[in-house]
């Protein structure tokens, strides 16, 4: 009977993500779902993200992306920014075995520490991303 070492176990235990589809690209555009004044965003980097090669960088609930304003105030256009993604279209199971899909496809502008830009998120966040980014459970009006 083989052991697993502990170090593997744990990392295994920290890093454990429920199975959400990615679905959303990389050059896709959402919506911003935070009053700082962003309203269209523009995918540009997964963090985190390890794929094959030639295969397409995808995010979820819960990723953290690099995007780009491209509908808002002058002051954040044309700037590399991160988000966290709070919602998505696609619909996915969770392990209690109900699933769940939301209108529309958004995401929140953060610091690359986590901290997140606004004072309030407009609409739902997922369960899935409010356990994986505290500071946005914090502001979220409503966690689905």
């Amino acid at each position: 009977m083989s052991k697993k070492s502990r170090a593997v176990a744990a990392v295994g235990i920290l890093e454990r993500r429920p199975n959400i589809p990615r679905t959303i690209n990389v050059g896709s555009e959402i919506t911003c779902a935070d009053n700082s004044g962003a309203q269209i965003l523009k995918i540009m980097q997964v963090h985190g993200i390890k794929t094959r090669l030639r295969q397409h960088p995808s995010a979820g609930v819960g990723d953290l992306v690099s995007v780009t304003v491209k509908k808002g105030p002058i002051d954040l256009r044309k700037k590399v920014m991160h988000a966290v993604i709070i919602r998505q279209k696609k619909p996915y199971r969770r392990p209690d075995g109900t699933w769940i899909c939301f209108e529309d496809t958004a995401a929140v502008l953060v610091t690359p520490e986590g901290d997140v830009k606004a004072t309030e998120i407009k609409g739902p966040v997922a369960r899935e991303a409010a356990e994986r980014w505290p500071r946005v459970a914090n502001i979220a009006g409503m966690i689905i």
